[in-house]
């Protein structure tokens, strides 16, 4: 269903477009938990649940790439809405699905072929590299439907839906829950039974996405539309690849710290896989707001309201902020409990608290930027996005872990903080980035009006 954002209340469309996103996102990240729980009531030795937790980091990193791969639907097609270019709108989206059907299908190959490297390179501990393996193999040969899931996801939310990507994640996450406790619980399958579970879910969301689709005739597109045309794959793609790599880049510091508690033992390495589980959780207001501003800025860019997309971006940081500090003091007391709601090892859950009481201040500063990026994105200067990330991670993140790692050997805390420290630099860096951006603008309209 398509819905203009350009007009109403900015706070009205921000708080009833992100709450169908949030709980989407809540009920991906649900089922993503969800392996790591059930695997982990279940578990005959600390090895599966450390496969599990490697296995579903290299996945979310594809997950969240693809995803911003699609961004750039979402503002194509967002931008074509909000100027009411129906034709352009319907091209974009026949242009996505060719396009994403393409790199589908020769990512799925690359990575059947490279299962083994990367487990090596994820520095899996001895006694779970088996089961890592098992586990990225199904995975991975489920990347079409992962990848049809967010394309149609994206789209939707370009034409200002998104209830109906909450709907189909709702179906995969039931699905998944399900499929978990048949093929780890009953069938006694292990990791290979929890990535088999996620397979089958995705699978079954994409089909009855489609079939909805298809019954309620929500896109109306023609064999035309699917033809190739450059300049609106390159539209695509100069948002959605900036958006790729940023997000690449984030979670390669993510793999990172991954491989540095690998090689501190299995305690530490199951530690980091379950706080990071927890993270994606306390990140879905953050996720959800720059999916929001990116649509509802995106309409008003094509509709030619520049102050409605700032308005959107200044109340975006405002519930960002309020909402980090909550999280961030409610973690300080229950890190430790939290983290072990996901293993019984007392040694994993306290090593987790520590580790979750210093990365809990990436919530709040991550909720800044992630706004800052999604307007970014809505006015396609998706390449700042990139910027503020690629600098933050070089400069902050890998190294701070890596010597935090080195210099406090007995404690996850100070890697923690790292992280954060990455965040709070990329906020810095948005602010600065905006306030020029704006000053450009204004300059160029002064010189502009004193021409004529």
């Amino acid at each position: 269903m398509e819905k203009n954002l350009t007009n109403g209340s900015v706070l009205k469309n921000i708080i009833f477009f992100s709450l169908p996103y949030l709980l989407s996102y809540f009920l991906q990240t649900l089922y993503g938990m969800a392996d790591l729980y059930i695997i982990g009531r279940f578990e005959e030795t600390v090895a599966e649940t450390t496969a599990v937790s490697i296995g579903s980091q290299v996945m979310h990193m594809l997950t969240v790439m693809i995803v911003g791969l699609a961004m750039g639907t979402t503002v194509c097609v967002g931008q074509a809405i909000g100027a009411n270019n129906k034709r352009k709108a319907t091209e974009g989206i026949g242009n996505t699905v060719t396009l994403f059907m393409l790199i589908s299908a020769l990512v799925t190959v690359l990575l059947l072929l490279c299962v083994k490297p990367i487990t090596r390179l994820m520095s899996a501990p001895q006694e779970a590299v088996a089961d890592t393996v098992r586990y990225l193999t199904i995975c991975f040969a489920g990347i079409p439907f992962i990848t049809a899931y967010n394309v149609l996801a994206s789209i939707f939310r370009g034409m200002g839906d998104s209830k109906s990507p909450m709907y189909f994640i709702s179906v995969a996450c039931v699905a998944n829950i399900g499929l978990d406790y048949l093929f780890i619980g009953a069938l006694r399958m292990g990791p290979a039974g929890a990535a088999l579970g996620t397979t089958l879910s995705q699978a079954i969301s994409v089909i009855i996405s489609l079939a909805v689709i298809i019954k309620r005739k929500s896109v109306v597109i023609g064999k035309s539309d699917f033809r190739p045309v450059r300049s609106v794959m390159g539209e695509i793609l100069k948002v959605g690849i900036p958006i790729a790599l940023q997000d690449g880049f984030i979670q390669i510091a993510f793999i990172f710290i991954t491989v540095i508690a690998n090689k501190r033992g299995l305690v530490d390495s199951a530690a980091v896989g379950i706080v990071e589980k927890i993270i994606c959780f306390l990140f879905l207001i953050p996720s959800s707001l720059l999916s929001t501003v990116s649509a509802i800025g995106a309409q008003s860019i094509g509709a030619g309201k520049k102050e409605r997309a700032n308005l959107t971006l200044r109340y975006a940081c405002i519930i960002s902020v309020c909402y980090g500090a909550l999280v961030v003091l409610i973690i300080q007391f229950a890190c430790e409990p939290l983290v072990g709601l996901f293993v019984r090892d007392a040694a994993v859950a306290a090593s987790g608290g520590r580790y979750l009481k210093g990365y809990v201040w990436d919530v709040f500063f991550a909720g800044i930027q992630f706004s800052f990026s999604g307007y970014f994105c809505a006015r396609g200067k998706s390449q700042l996005s990139f910027l503020h990330n690629f600098i933050s991670i070089v400069t902050v993140r890998i190294p701070g872990a890596y010597y935090m790692s080195r210099f406090f050997p007995n404690t996850l805390l100070p890697m923690g903080l790292a992280s954060a420290a990455g965040s709070m630099i990329s906020s810095v860096i948005c602010a600065i980035a905006f306030y020029l951006l704006e000053r450009n603008e204004k300059k160029n309209a002064n010189e502009f009006f004193a021409q004529r």
